[in-house]
């Protein structure tokens, strides 16, 4: 990847981990799926600006805003609000990334190279020594709920690439038009008219500014930059970035949250960055040894000759 494009990436996890904490804040005031749904509605308000229609079918805006806009933030928001701290939610949820390549090797028959997979297990390394610190932390059904979430965002990861539009923020916009009425039809049935009414009568400050952020920072402008990158390059090139995440958020957490940040989770996070190090440079490695290889027979036979 370009450098600029690898700042890009880097760009997106840092607002994404920050939302895990503004998520945190925002369920304060709201409860898990009216928060989802009044996320989406302000969301899709650029496109009072934007105008047009989406530059790719209909089926793709469907399928981006179905698995990530109604599964994954529905499942995401749930489960935090059952257990799951903002830290750690960050960190689980990036199982996504070995979704993603799962559902691209099947779907798009991408082939991640030897090197890619052995960044990826380097990552997996910190991500699974921050969680063993993190015993009785999380409940069973919030972790699990974040699990569905991760496999969810991986489909849409997958989505995106088949989708391939041309202008990443609009399709990322226009997707926003499809979770607020299911969102909302989802907390009208499972949180309740009442629950709803008491969280919008009492919302102050913190909850709009919650709302703020996840709505235009997280989705708007992270997911338009997270699309563009999908279009650029490989699923499997591009979502091992997501693995910065948890750095950023547990961090963020133990800042404004006071979540503990150890040594262990410091470790971890040298692990995950060398992994994700490791994925960009297997391209470059890989186009090396392809050159040196071509080179040798022409040396040889100009010497012969």
């Amino acid at each position: 990847m370009r450098p600029a494009h690898v700042a890009l990436a880097i760009l997106v996890a840092a607002i994404w981990g920050l939302n895990f904490v503004v998520i945190e804040v925002g369920l304060e005031d709201f409860p898990p799926l009216l928060l989802s749904a009044l996320r989406y509605a302000l969301a899709a308000l650029p496109l009072l600006l934007l105008g047009g229609r989406p530059d790719v079918a209909w089926k793709w805006v469907l399928a981006v805003g179905g698995a990530i806009g109604v599964v994954k933030f529905s499942l995401l928001f749930v489960g935090m609000d059952v257990g799951m701290p903002a830290g750690l939610a960050s960190l689980v949820l990036q199982v996504q990334a070995f979704f993603t390549v799962g559902f691209a090797v099947v779907l798009l028959r991408e082939r991640p190279r030897a090197a890619q997979a052995a960044g990826l297990a380097l990552a997996t390394a910190g991500l699974a020594l921050v969680a063993s610190g993190l015993d009785g932390v999380a409940t069973p059904a919030g972790f699990a709920l974040v699990i569905g979430a991760a496999a969810a965002w991986g489909i849409g990861n997958v989505a995106i690439k088949r989708a391939s539009p041309a202008d990443p923020l609009r399709f990322m916009t226009w997707i926003c038009i499809v979770p607020p009425l299911p969102l909302l039809a989802l907390s009208l049935a499972f949180e309740g008219p009442a629950r709803i009414g008491d969280a919008l009568a009492g919302v102050d400050l913190g909850g709009i500014g919650a709302v703020a952020y996840i709505a235009f920072a997280a989705t708007t402008v992270g997911w338009g930059l997270w699309a563009y990158l999908m279009r650029a390059y490989s699923a499997s090139t591009v979502a091992p970035f997501s693995l910065l995440v948890p750095i950023f958020g547990l961090g963020f957490a133990a800042l404004l949250l006071g979540e503990p940040l150890t040594w262990r989770t410091i470790a971890a996070a040298v692990l995950v960055v060398s992994g994700v190090l490791l994925t960009q440079r297997a391209p470059r490695i890989s186009a090396q040894i392809a050159r040196s290889r071509v080179r040798r027979p022409l040396r040889s036979g100009a010497g012969a000759g």
